[in-house]
């Protein structure tokens, strides 16, 4: 059976976009073009009630979040997992790490930075300031150790990639530079042949790019009246 993929490319897709890249394995890439709100009609939500990409369609398995996604797939074909305890309660440790910090605070940063109506300088400050924590934990692992999970390459740094990939638009243009060991791992990461292949992904698909009022309303639809 066709894997089906659920894609736009942004950070959390684009996670999942590495490992199936990584994986060798033929699937149906299917764009939900999150700028015209497509991630809100019935069929999709059918998919993924969170109204949310990616998500992953696998036969008779259906699974959202990319994490979820990028666990499902590392499982199944016994991949970029430790199979010893100590390593996989490792790996799992920094994949949550950018499950619960890095991702969500990024994309909260992104938003009060970028996107929001009004410029709230609290908001902008913490969710700023948060990143910057997150990013400082990461360069300390990565001092010590040359993936996240150890000496080898798994879906925790995956993770961490799809996110890195937008650091300068949070951190403005010195991008990476205080943190030499993340982007020591983020430039390793992004020429495996699998990265490249991720980042062409897009160049197969129509999308919108406005970000206009019609996106504002789709992206942040919590936002609007009543």
């Amino acid at each position: 059976m066709t894997l089906k993929f659920y894609f736009h490319p942004s950070p959390n897709p684009m996670k999942v976009a590495l490992l199936l890249e990584e994986l060798l394995v033929y699937y149906e890439l299917i764009a939900v073009d999150t700028f015209k709100g497509e991630q809100h009609e019935a069929g999709y939500l059918q998919i993924n009630p969170n109204g949310k990409v990616p998500a992953l369609v696998d036969g008779d398995t259906t699974v959202f979040d990319s994490h979820a996604i990028l666990l499902y797939l590392a499982e199944k074909h016994g991949q970029f997992m430790p199979t010893d305890p100590n390593e996989r309660a490792i790996t799992l440790s920094w994949l949550m790490f950018v499950a619960t910090g890095l991702s969500p605070f990024s994309g909260q940063a992104v938003h009060f930075l970028h996107h929001s109506p009004e410029k709230l300088a609290y908001a902008q400050n913490r969710y700023l300031k948060e990143v910057q924590r997150h990013y400082t934990v990461l360069d300390r692992r990565l001092a010590v150790s040359h993936y996240l999970g150890g000496d080898s390459y798994t879906v925790a740094d995956m993770a961490f990639w799809g996110w890195v990939n937008v650091a300068g638009y949070i951190l403005g243009e010195n991008g990476l530079d205080a943190y030499p060991n993340v982007k020591r791992l983020y430039e390793e990461v992004s020429e495996r042949p699998a990265a490249r292949r991720a980042r062409t992904l897009k160049d197969r698909l129509t999308l919108k790019q406005d970000f206009d009022e019609e996106t504002r309303r789709a992206l942040f639809p919590q936002n609007e009246p009543a």
